[in-house]
C-alpha cells in the first residue's frame, strides 16, 4: 500500500499524518493512544484503503513527528479535540467516520460529544466514555488499583528516566506483558523505540495524563451521544475493567457492543482481521466488494 504523508497545521501546531487511499473516497480517521503513534492503526489503514476509503492516521500532538508544545496545558483535552476538529475540516468532507483507541479514544468520544455534526460514525476501542472512567474510579476500587500508573505518570521528571532506561526497556517490557504474546514483533518495537527517542516526545506524551486532572465534568454536557457508536472491548485488558464498556454504551443513543473474550487492550493489533471486518460491516452495511464505498447510512 502507498502512504503518503504531511505535516497539517491545525490549532497552532503541526500534526504529522500518514495517509493512504483515493482523495475521493469517504474518509475515516484514526486516532492512536499511549505509547503508539500512527504506525499502531497499520493494518487497518492498508484495509480501508483498499475497500476504497481515504484513510488519514495522525501522530497525535505530542507524538512521534507532530509538534510537541511546551507545558502541561498544552496536551488539555479541549485542544487535543479541537486538534481533531480542524483535521476534519481540512478534509473537505462535511462528515467523517471517526475511530480512537486509549487516549485517542477519549478524544474520539469528546469529539463526538462537542461536535457530532462532523461525524459520520464512531468506533471505540477498549477505553470509556471520560464521565464513566471518572465515576468508575471514584466507586471501583477494583479499577482505581489498575489505575495506580496514571497516578505515577504524575510526577515530574522521574517517569520519563525510567521509561529511557535500557533503550526503553520498561515500556517495551509493558507493551508485551499487557498483550498476547508475540503481539508486538521486533520490526514494530524498533518502529516505537524510534518514535519515543524524538526530542521532547516522553515528556509530551506523559503530559496527556498529567493535563487530564483539569478535565472537569462541567465540560460534559450530560446528553447521550447522538452518532451511532461500536464499542469493541477486550475482556483481558490489564488496566480498565470491561464492565465501564456497558456503561458507555448506555450513555449512546445507538450503540453495538462487541466483546473479544480472549482479547487485550491491544485489539487492532491481536485481532486485526476481526476488528477490520466489524468496522466494514458497520460503517458500510452494503458489504466489502472493494469498491469505493458509499458515505455511511445515517
Amino acid at each position: 500500500m502507498e502512504y503518503t504523508e504531511h505535516l497539517r497545521p491545525v490549532n497552532g501546531i503541526r500534526l504529522h499524518t500518514v495517509e493512504a487511499g483515493p482523495i475521493n473516497g469517504p474518509v475515516i480517521l484514526f486516532l492512536h493512544g499511549f505509547p503508539e503513534f500512527w504506525y499502531g492503526w497499520h493494518r487497518q489503514v492498508d484495509h480501508f484503503a483498499a475497500l476504497g476509503y481515504r484513510v488519514i492516521a495522525p501522530d497525535q500532538r505530542g507524538y512521534h513527528l507532530s509538534d510537541k508544545p511546551k507545558g502541561v496545558r498544552a496536551y488539555a483535552v479541549d485542544r487535543l479535540v479541537q486538534d481533531v476538529v480542524e483535521l476534519i475540516r481540512q478534509t473537505g468532507e462535511p462528515k467523517v467516520t471517526l475511530v480512537g483507541h486509549d487516549w485517542g479514544a477519549i478524544v474520539a468520544w469528546l469529539t463526538a460529544e462537542w461536535h457530532p455534526e462532523l461525524l459520520h460514525r464512531l468506533v471505540i476501542l477498549n477505553v470509556p466514555h471520560p464521565a464513566v472512567m471518572k465515576q468508575t474510579l471514584r466507586k471501583s476500587l477494583r479499577q482505581l488499583r489498575k489505575s495506580w500508573y496514571a497516578g505515577f505518570f504524575q510526577l515530574p521528571w522521574l517517569p520519563e528516566k525510567l521509561m529511557r532506561i535500557s533503550h526503553f526497556a520498561p515500556m517495551v517490557r509493558s507493551l508485551q506483558s499487557s498483550s498476547r504474546p508475540g503481539t508486538f514483533r521486533k520490526v514494530d518495537l524498533h518502529r516505537y523505540r524510534e518514535a519515543w527517542r524524538q526530542p521532547g516526545a516522553l515528556t509530551a506524551m506523559l503530559n496527556w495524563y498529567r493535563a487530564f486532572p483539569f478535565f472537569s465534568n462541567d465540560q460534559l454536557s450530560g446528553k447521550k451521544i447522538t452518532v451511532p457508536v461500536l464499542i469493541l472491548w477486550g475482556v483481558q485488558d490489564v488496566a480498565l475493567i470491561p464492565e465501564m464498556a456497558q456503561a458507555s454504551a448506555d450513555r449512546c443513543e445507538r450503540a453495538i457492543l462487541h466483546y473479544f473474550e480472549d482479547a487485550t487492550h491491544w485489539l487492532q493489533h491481536e485481532k486485526s482481521a476481526e476488528v477490520n471486518r466489524l468496522i466494514t460491516k458497520f460503517i458500510a452495511p452494503t458489504g466489502e466488494n472493494g469498491k469505493r464505498m458509499p458515505h455511511p447510512i445515517e
